[in-house]
């Protein structure tokens, strides 16, 4: 072997180069070792990232030995994974000479495995481990997503903190406070100026005729002093609070141009009535200088009151000036700082209004100087606890016998929790589609045997307002771009055109033409379900063979089906270009057809590659075609597909379309000019109804479970979707809500008893199993399905009810696609969107794009559990009418529940390490979220013990915050949860 010492030095020499500094590096191979991996580190050479591979040792030996290698050609093959082609070839195969036994494979895979814990603790601080034994595609789409996260650094943490406000609203006090709390510098604007001016600098005697004069100072002016004020030691080693400055975007680009860059925005809220009232009513004792106010702070004698003068600045139409001049530029300021907090300020008093200020900066710093991670938050509880008279355990134990009740232990469930903010949304004209058209498929060209399939098989006569607007245009033999609400019927929008082209082609097609038609999807679910809708067109027409190609199946079985021919081939990118590359009778010089459904959502996952190279292919056939490009939302990266994949492309975006006597014969409203840039209004279905509910951490998992049980216990054929971020979530919380909701009652006869039919769907899932669920909740009349985003486009699942998003999706464009699983084709629908106190801005986010939500409270969703005497505490709080008993009946039956959820987790260690893997996988998942949602989801905003609780677990497993998102502050951690992919 190569020594260490010469590795390491090689190994310097290389990564020193100027390309790898300018660039970066990627080093594979090693370290094989913790004291390789040391000795990298002390040579100067860390990591930010480090990906383990790791697959069971049987697929690693099967891998090994079925190596062969063409003599002739030196290409390598596999007989399980890559045969050749050609039958020449595959006699001609030989073993490689440097391939090993199958007992060395077994001594290499032992070293290795005796080597690998220690190279986990070495690089626990960025570690992600990841699962090899599944498709490339997938585990490079898991590499990829990790890299591009950014581990939190450890850099101690200087608050630059920005306040805006109307005027009165009490920045200067607010400023002064939080400067007092947390010893920073206080920098107020105008006070600032004043001081300049006083002094005898020159740029106090170039500010100063500004300030007689009672004109603004010029910006630069102002930015000079502030750039100057704001560089001292004390306000770069202790922090500032500025307020005063900027006024408007001009401003705050100029700040931000002079590298001023605040770490924490606030806005204080006040109405413009509170705002006068406190300007007009503020009167100044010219001989103490004490300022009183008329309501809140009155003279306190007759003679000081006969004294009182006001400031000609707090006169009513001075007060209304300033107020109409910073509405005028406070949104667009909010624009501009996307990631600032808005507060309300109390409409009384000024000190002490201005709550808890400090909450993000203040965790932060906490952060950075502690190593342990508390269980329990300091802020003030949405659901303040009320004192009890203590009792004896024993005492206790006998009335539980005596009543026959769950003996209910001391929990925090209601203590220490986040304040929940008011959720201000702000008021959007939703843009909503009209579903159903008064239009029958007779009014068009089609073949009568096309129409009664529609009428028969489809059950539909009349056309949706996409396929009104699209079949003239793709049977005229245009390409188009069509942007829809998912679940308007734009499968058969392109789908019914396409069978009418090919069964009037002549002569006759036969399946030995390969395919005429190919139609990409990104997933395989949506590649099944489109499959099965080209199966119910082609039935009269026999001659046209449908076939599909999708991960998870044999690949030597769909080889088979392409030697046979496939007219109409459905394919997710993947596969598709798996076969391009390595199997040789697929040919595509007769392609009339090219369909990308769900574009979008294939760019998403990646596959802007595989889509170039099926391209390339398909222009190398050299037959002309017709494409057409579907989805939802429209994004840059579509409009780059449009531009190298269409011709002159028609451009259908139904939302647009109002006129209802339109000759559908006449594509005029359809021809639209391409859009320059992505729009950012998205359509939503009709009759859906869209709500919000604000969740502290610890109450997510009982507010889930109420709202499960409201539905599918009282009341009947709710079929709902509960979306969740990661796959070990997705399997955890499956078996832990149907253990425990469904669990045999001692007092229930087994007629009465809860039966919930629990489902999961992710892309971790071997493909039959995927197929079976995708088909059993198709069919069924109830249930939840707990999934991952895989289920989240295209996907046609009947009678969906409700769509609950118990964890924010990564976009509004996401978000679109997953509240359209319900509300399809006309259908009412309902969708549940599950936020923390800390993410209640999301909603910003959701609303530039037109889309609005209505609130539900948290205590309505647990008064569910009211009805529900399973859950019954100790308490006889059913005897007392008034409201405060009510709620603390409420919290005792949602504590039963948990304490029974917490049990469960804890009755074995394996459902305890479940727990902790599902957590974990839900910490990465959280700090994945795009850096323009960073300020809402961000993991310095995640109390791990208050969301360890909502896994069933009492208490945050230890090294978990390191294992998750530090970068050196917890390196001795140690990190044992495979990483997954989300679908």
């Amino acid at each position: 072997e190569i020594p260490l010492d010469l590795w390491i030095k090689l190994i310097e020499k290389r990564l020193s180069r100027p390309d790898c500094v300018r660039r970066g590096w990627l080093l594979e191979g090693i370290p094989k070792s913790r004291e390789e991996a040391l000795c990298l580190q002390a040579s100067g050479f860390a990591p930010e990232h480090v990906v383990m591979l790791q697959a069971p040792d049987d697929v690693l030996t099967e891998r090994s030995l079925g190596k062969r290698i063409d003599p002739v050609t030196g290409d390598v093959y596999h007989l399980t994974f890559m045969c050749p082609e050609s039958a020449e070839v595959a006699r001609r195969l030989e073993r490689p000479d440097c391939l090993m036994e199958d007992k060395q494979i077994s001594r290499q895979l032992q070293a290795y495995h005796r080597k690998v814990q220690g190279l986990q603790d070495t690089y626990s601080y960025c570690l992600k481990i990841i699962d090899a034994d599944q498709p490339h595609e997938d585990v490079f789409d898991q590499v990829l997503s990790y890299i591009l996260c950014r581990h939190r650094s450890n850099a101690p943490h200087t608050p630059r903190i920005l306040l805006f406000g109307p005027p009165g609203c009490g920045k200067s006090l607010q400023g002064g406070l939080l400067a007092q709390k947390y010893n920073l510098v206080d920098v107020c604007c105008g006070e600032l100026l004043k001081a300049v001016a006083a002094d005898e600098s020159s740029m106090g005697e170039l500010i100063k005729p500004f300030l007689e004069s009672g004109r603004q100072v010029p910006d630069n002016m102002v930015l000079k002093i502030l750039t100057e004020r704001l560089s001292r030691l004390d306000c770069t080693t202790r922090g500032w609070v500025l307020h005063g400055f900027p006024r408007d975007v001009e401003q705050a680009e100029r700040l931000q141009e002079s590298n001023i860059l605040p770490s924490r925005i606030f806005f204080l809220e006040m109405s413009d009535d509170v705002a006068l009232e406190r300007q007009t009513l503020r009167f100044t004792d010219p001989v103490t200088g004490d300022r009183f106010h008329s309501l809140h702070n009155p003279a306190p004698s007759a003679k000081i009151q006969a004294r009182l003068q006001r400031n000609p600045r707090d006169a009513e139409t001075e007060v209304c000036k300033r107020l109409q001049e910073y509405r005028s530029h406070a949104a667009a300021l909010k624009a501009f700082y996307p990631q600032a907090v808005q507060k309300k300020m109390a409409t009384g008093k000024r000190k002490g209004s201005f709550e808890n200020p400090d909450h993000g900066f203040a965790k932060q710093r906490k952060l950075n100087a502690k190593t342990n991670i508390k269980n329990e938050d300091q802020p003030a509880s949405k659901f303040p606890s009320k004192s009890k008279p203590k009792s004896s355990p024993r005492k206790g134990q006998e009335e539980h016998k005596e009543h026959d009740r769950p003996f209910v232990k001391t929990s925090s469930l209601f203590r220490n929790n986040p304040e929940i903010p008011d959720v201000l949304s702000p008021a959007v004209t939703q843009v909503k589609e009209k579903i159903f058209t008064g239009n029958s498929f007779h009014e068009l060209d089609l073949h009568p045997h096309l129409v009664a399939t529609l009428n028969k098989l489809f059950n539909i006569s009349s056309m949706t307002s996409v396929q009104k607007q699209t079949l003239p245009v793709l049977m005229s033999g245009q390409d188009a771009v069509v942007r829809s609400q998912t679940g308007s019927g734009k499968t058969l929008a392109y789908g019914i055109p396409l069978v009418q082209s090919l069964q009037a082609v002549q002569p006759k097609i036969n399946r030995s033409d390969g395919p005429l038609a190919v139609v990409i999807v990104p997933t395989r679910e949506l590649a099944q379900q489109s499959f099965q809708i080209f199966q119910k067109l082609l039935k009269p027409f026999t001659w046209i063979v449908p076939g599909v190609l999708m991960g998870g199946e044999k690949r030597k079985a769909e080889k088979a089906r392409l030697r046979k021919g496939i007219n109409v081939l459905i394919s997710t990118p993947g596969r598709l270009v798996d076969h391009i590359k390595n199997t040789l009778s697929i040919d595509f010089k007769a392609v009339r057809w090219l369909v990308l459904d769900e574009a979008d959502r294939t760019l998403d996952l990646g596959f802007e590659k595989d889509l170039t190279v099926i391209l390339n292919a398909l222009n190398a056939g050299g037959s002309t075609r017709q494409t057409v490009l579907l989805s939802a939302t429209l994004t840059e990266g579509l409009s780059r597909l449009t531009s190298i994949s269409m011709k002159e492309p028609v451009y259908i975006q139904v939302s647009d379309v109002t006129d209802e006597t339109t000759d559908i014969t006449k594509p005029s409203l359809s021809s639209q000019p391409a859009p320059s840039q992505p729009t950012d209004g998205y359509t939503v279905p009709d009759r859906l109804q869209q709500y919000l509910v604000v969740v502290p951490s610890k109450l997510r998992l009982v507010c889930l479970a109420a709202f499960i049980l409201a539905r599918c216990k009282f009341e009947r054929d709710q079929k709902l979707i509960v979306f969740i971020s990661s796959c070990e979530a997705v399997e955890f919380l499956a078996t832990l809500l149907s253990t425990v909701l469904c669990a045999d009652n001692p007092g229930t006869e087994k007629k009465q008893r809860l039966s919930i039919n629990f489902l999961r769907l992710h892309g971790n899932m071997e493909q039959e199993e995927r197929t079976e669920v995708f088909q059993v909740f198709s069919q069924c009349k109830a249930g939840v399905l707990l999934c991952t985003d895989v289920a989240a486009r295209g996907l046609d699942l009947p009678q969906v009810t409700w769509i609950v998003q118990f964890n924010p999706p990564t976009s509004a464009a996401e978000y679109v696609h997953r509240v359209g699983r319900t509300a399809r084709i006309g259908a009412q629908g309902k969708a549940l969107l599950f936020l923390t106190p800390a993410e209640t801005t999301y909603t910003d986010v959701l609303a530039n794009h037109n889309i609005s939500l209505g609130e539900m409270k948290v205590e309505d969703i647990l008064s569910t559990l009211m009805d529900d005497e399973r859950f019954r505490g100790r308490g006889n709080w059913d005897r007392k009418k008034s409201a405060g008993a009510r709620e603390q009946d409420m919290r005792e039956r949602a504590t039963v529940l948990q304490t029974e959820f917490e049990n469960h987790v804890h009755s074995s260690a394996e459902s305890v390490q479940a727990a902790k893997k599902a957590l974990q996988s839900f910490v990465r998942a959280y700090t994945a979220y795009p850096s323009a949602l960073k300020h809402i989801f961000h993991i310095r905003h995640l109390h791990l013990g208050h969301a360890a609780k909502s896994f069933g677990l009492r208490d945050a497993p230890q090294g978990l915050s390191s294992a998750s998102t530090d970068s050196t502050a917890h390196g001795k951690a140690k990190k044992k949860a495979k990483g997954k992919d989300t679908t």
